[in-house]
């Protein structure tokens, strides 16, 4: 059966003009979606970790001074209209551009974008500027690389679900390194140089995807492009493909029902990301104000070489990954591999900068941007374990996933609001053990993984091919919503810590998750049914 598909996988990449070498029995094109997306979450990630502690730090330390609540507010409409955006992005590209330009012009704003924020100390402007233009490039950007990735696979692929898997990986690896370095340089250097740093490596994410545009063939073309080859794409091709691979083609009532599933697990995200998203606003508060960061002695060592491996461990993994494509596609394609090996030698300089500089401070005061790292850390560690259990052990419907993920996001923020339960009403600073955000990290990050990887599986899988941009675009969109409702939601910290409880204010976040999850659960046999035979 396993031959099968990969006979199917083959078949699928010559018909389209894609480049058929492998690397760990994927696509090289995958591999290099995978660095592309990943320098491009360096750069979002890298800002989004300064962003809140920028806007909250004093007038003397760089920062504007704001409130809590008007900081977490700015937060969530930035965050908010940067998964909006998608939505527009994803139909120009579908329409006009084709998902390889949207993805380039996208890039480009982006790093113009990180330009002007990186400016913000000659004027507030400058600032707002830059958080426009990282809207609307991300708007362009986002939904039309994952539909890039989901194009690179049969519909019925059994490797669908572990490439996102991958393709997560390596959204995560950016994240990571731009939440370690961007949030470490601008807390500790200047808030400047971290807005800057990020769109360093936005830049190197464009140019490696531009010079290795030719290894996806036909995939990812403007329509007047498709046109001028004679390729059908819409509907014809749709039909023609699925008798091809043995497939009914899907009739109206089984397009509807996939289409009415892919609008409820889109809607049960809103309930996970709008927990979820805490992570950049109400937990970078608690980090900040709340969590005892000043260590010493014993402790200080330990932290220091917990940081260096943290550090150097994920760098040797995408190394790693970066020297397997490398061997495959370096003599058609070396302008695209020199920029991100110059790209990963900027980054080792950097992180052993890093590690060399904490080593020898006189004191160690842990960066209350750290704790983000946590997240993207254990994706990181965890995603390849996760691919594997949905390929070989226990793979249950789409639906089962979401659930057990919205549960296990609940159970993370129960474990924080037990970690703060003895946190005085409407105190305003605390010195908790850092321990109960690393747990509370670790359950968000498995939660994570049953979530958004196999959203943006199913919503390829599920999708007709002349949407699949817009329907990645309604699947930002939902992301949108709940990142309005992370920011209105995480401003009120202080209002129910006053009456309340901080406690009280992360156990809400506990409880949400949790039900819809088990509402989920209840509605999955009739969503699998809805789904016609797509696993």
């Amino acid at each position: 059966m396993q031959h099968n598909h990969d006979e199917q996988l083959t078949k699928h990449l010559v018909k389209n003009g894609v480049d058929t070498k492998t690397v760990f029995d994927h696509p090289v094109g995958l591999f290099v979606l995978f660095f592309t997306e990943m320098w491009e979450r360096f750069s979002y990630y890298g800002m989004r970790a300064l962003l809140t502690l920028f806007l909250v730090s004093e007038l003397a330390n760089g920062g504007w001074e704001w409130t809590r609540e008007d900081a977490m507010k700015l937060y969530g409409w930035y965050t908010g209209l940067v998964y909006l955006t998608p939505l527009i992005g994803g139909f120009i590209a579908d329409r006009l551009t084709g998902y390889r330009k949207a993805v380039v012009l996208g890039a480009l704003i982006m790093t113009l974008g990180h330009a002007s924020m990186a400016l913000e100390g000659a004027g507030s402007s400058f600032f707002y500027i830059g958080l426009v233009l990282m809207i609307l490039g991300n708007g362009l950007f986002k939904p039309n690389i994952s539909s890039i990735v989901g194009q690179l696979y049969p519909d019925n692929s059994k490797k669908k679900d572990s490439a996102y898997t991958i393709f997560y990986m390596g959204i995560n690896a950016g994240a990571f390194l731009g939440m370690l370095l961007c949030g470490y340089i601008g807390e500790k250097v200047g808030w400047h140089w971290g807005f800057g740093l990020a769109g360093i490596f936005m830049f190197f994410g464009m140019l490696q995807f531009y010079y290795a545009q030719r290894i996806f063939g036909v995939l990812g073309e403007s329509p007047k492009e498709t046109r001028e080859r004679g390729v059908a794409v819409a509907d014809g091709a749709e039909a023609a493909e699925a008798e091809e691979e043995g497939i009914e083609p899907p009739s109206k009532r089984v397009v509807t029902d996939r289409l009415i599933v892919i609008i409820v697990l889109s809607l049960s995200s809103i309930f996970f990301w709008m927990a979820f998203e805490q992570a950049g606003g109400s937990m970078s508060i608690f980090a900040l104000d709340y969590t005892e960061r000043m260590l010493a002695g014993n402790a200080a060592l330990t932290f220091k070489w917990v940081d260096a491996i943290l550090t150097v461990f994920p760098l040797l993994i995408v190394s790693w990954v970066l020297w397997s494509l490398a061997k495959k596609i370096f003599s058609k394609y070396p302008i695209s591999i020199l920029f991100t090996a110059l790209s990963f030698v900027v980054i080792w300089c950097l992180g052993i900068w890093k590690i060399y500089r904490e080593f020898y401070a006189l004191e160690t005061e842990v960066a209350a941007s750290w704790f983000q790292i946590l997240n993207s850390f254990f994706i990181i560690t965890l995603a390849t374990l996760f691919s594997k259990m949905w390929e070989k052990v226990f793979n249950p419907s789409g639906p089962v996933k979401f659930a057990l993920g919205l549960i296990l996001l609940g159970v993370g923020f129960a474990v924080l609001g037990y970690g703060s339960k003895d946190i005085p009403q409407g105190a305003a600073t605390a010195q908790v053990s850092m321990i109960w955000l690393v747990l509370a990290y670790f359950f968000h990050t498995s939660g994570e993984l049953c979530v958004s990887p196999v959203g943006l599986s199913y919503m390829s899988k599920l999708s007709p091919k002349k949407f699949v941009g817009l329907i990645f675009g309604i699947w930002f969109a939902c992301s949108a919503v709940a990142n309005f409702l992370a920011g209105m939601s995480g401003s009120l910290i202080d209002k129910i810590s006053a009456a309340y409880s901080i406690s009280t204010f992360f156990l809400i976040f506990a409880v949400i998750p949790a039900i819809a999850g088990l509402i989920l659960i209840v509605c999955s046999p009739l969503l699998k049914r809805m789904m016609h035979g797509i696993h």
